[in-house]
């Protein structure tokens, strides 16, 4: 009975390696369910990509203006550093100081803050933009 056995055991062997490597691996991959589509992942990338750009922008607009480069140079700061730092911000800080930003010219459009007030602002934003480059 031994014999029996070991063909019995060396035949199932044999049909499950047929059967797996007959079935293509395409078909099993496809089968088995994403948790997130590539084409979630790509679209949820693009945004990222936007989102980060346009806080950039906004972050490089602000201190591109008159006022900006003038509190920047009483301050001794050098605008060109600070926009140069903007860029290595991570996604998070970016969006913090682009947040900070919008709402303090937000204010200041509608008269809510001084020009002074947005001096001290723009000083704060752009030492912490420094601030932040010099510890990592």
């Amino acid at each position: 009975m031994r014999p029996e056995v070991k063909k019995l055991a060396r035949s199932i062997t044999a049909a499950a390696l047929v059967a797996f490597f007959a079935i293509p691996n395409d078909v099993v991959a496809q089968a088995a369910s994403h948790v997130v589509s590539p084409s979630d992942l790509t679209n949820a990338t693009l945004a990222a990509t936007q989102q980060r750009q346009q806080n950039v922008d906004a972050l490089n607009q602000f201190f591109s203006t008159p006022k900006a480069q003038q509190a920047l140079e009483s301050a001794h700061i050098n605008a060109q550093q600070v926009k140069t730092a903007v860029s290595t911000l991570s996604d998070q800080e970016l969006a913090q100081l682009a947040t900070r930003v919008n709402n303090a010219q937000m204010d200041f459009s509608a008269g809510n803050i001084t020009d002074h007030d947005l001096l001290i602002i723009l000083v704060c934003v752009a030492a912490l933009v420094l601030i932040i480059v010099a510890v990592r």
